[in-house]
């Protein structure tokens, strides 16, 4: 079957790491995606937890044997000249299954082809074959160029994966920084930017305040990080609510192109959540309140696979925030005042 040619690009991604209304944490992960015709190919597949394995947080010589194997420059790390396409973000082994497929030239051009999900060494095409998902057939020159941008250092997933955290509560932020570092963001805690070299604060890609921040504080910061030409996310905390800031934190570090995201809209509105997505997914719903003496209270509003579209979901209790997450991305809503 001679496959059709479509297009090839690279995008950053994540996986939404956070900490999960049952006290789990799941770990923060950005890559970068491939982009097959103008989509994430990770859109493509059926709902899955799963990152490419040209990862952020992986060595730089481990990095570059992922892109010379995409490139054919070197030899496939899986049996009958398959690759992994996606894996595991939690490890690197088949044992978690990963979606691999066929890598190979034709002429000048390079063709995925049979994907499938593996769990051994041998894939079962009949029995675990993604049926509908290509053969991909790339020019070759866009192909090199786009993954030759990785080894020069122009990675679209380079992301700044610190944030700084300045409030009056220490001992809340201790637990938020605590909570970011399990999940494998960085996080420091600071009274202001004052004084802080322009090389550290290029380290930061958020700046997250507390309610109590006053503004000439929150002025100052912004000043500092604009003298020294950086551009960052400016978060401010919802509530006093470890899950909630993370959430607000992750979203704020989010590299992802915004018409690429698969959760494209939250709201709360009439005691309900109202989500749109732009792909079969699974979300989580989870609402948040600051309860008396001023206790975090959770609640688990749905959590099923949603169809592309807007879903409106009733919201008991009255919440005023909710967190919305898929395995790649995570919303945060809080309900309008008055």
């Amino acid at each position: 079957m001679l496959a059709e040619y479509a297009t090839f690009g690279l995008a950053p991604a994540m996986r939404a790491g956070g900490v999960l209304a049952s006290g789990a944490y799941q770990v923060h992960r950005d890559f970068v995606d491939f982009i097959v015709n103008g989509r994430p190919l990770l859109f493509q597949l059926a709902d899955l937890d799963a990152v490419s394995p040209l990862a952020s947080d992986i060595p730089p010589a481990i990095f570059t044997t992922h892109v010379r194997r995409l490139l054919l420059e070197a030899d496939p790390p899986l049996l009958d000249g398959r690759y992994v396409i996606y894996g595991c973000p939690e490890c690197e082994g088949l044992d978690c299954g990963a979606v691999t497929a066929v890598i190979e030239r034709a002429g000048d051009d390079y063709v995925w082809r049979d994907f499938a999900w593996q769990t051994a060494d041998h894939a079962d095409l009949e029995l675990n074959g993604y049926r509908g998902i290509g053969p991909f057939r790339f020019q070759g020159g866009e192909y090199r160029e786009q993954l030759g941008r990785l080894l020069t250092g122009d990675d679209p997933g380079a992301v700044r994966r610190r944030v700084l955290l300045i409030g009056a509560r220490v001992a809340l932020l201790a637990k938020l920084a605590a909570a970011l570092r399990t999940i494998g963001i960085g996080a420091e805690i600071a009274a202001d930017a004052a004084g802080v070299p322009a090389e550290e604060l290029r380290t930061y890609g958020a700046v997250a305040f507390g309610q109590a921040v006053p503004e000439r504080v929150r002025g100052s910061v912004h000043e500092a990080f604009e003298r020294a030409g950086i551009d960052v996310a400016y978060v401010d905390g919802l509530a006093p609510i470890v899950p909630l800031l993370v959430a607000q934190i992750e979203y704020a570090l989010d590299p992802g192109p915004v018409a690429q995201r698969r959760l494209a809209r939250l709201a709360v509105t009439d005691g309900a959540v109202v989500t749109e997505v732009t792909s079969p997914c699974r979300v989580r719903l989870t609402a948040y309140r600051v309860g008396r003496l001023r206790r975090a209270r959770v609640h688990e509003v749905f959590d099923e696979v949603l169809e592309p579209g807007e879903h409106r979901v009733p919201l008991p209790g009255g919440a005023p925030y909710v967190v919305a997450r898929t395995s790649d991305a995570v919303l945060v809503a809080a309900a309008a005042s008055g």
